[in-house]
């Protein structure tokens, strides 16, 4: 459920910056001890995802690892 969530909250922030938010993607990969987003954009939305010097990337990862911290699984977002 909280997966669920965090994916839904991943997409919308992603969403929120690209100029083409049809193409963003999020799968999520759960295993033992930890979940992994997979954030996809258009290439020309790569770097509006990422930032200058990846401030939004970190701002990204801040507000999911924050979101799930009471959690038993870690949780981590990869862009590509």
């Amino acid at each position: 459920m909280a997966e669920k969530n965090m994916q839904q909250l991943v997409q919308f922030m992603a969403q929120s910056l690209v100029s083409e938010p049809d193409k963003v993607n999020v799968s999520v990969t759960e295993g033992p001890d930890a979940v992994i987003m997979e954030l996809n954009v258009a290439p020309d939305d790569m770097g509006k995802v990422i930032g200058k010097q990846g401030r939004i990337a970190k701002a990204i990862r801040s507000v999911v690892k924050a979101a799930t911290a009471k959690g038993e699984k870690s949780v981590f977002v990869e862009i590509q």
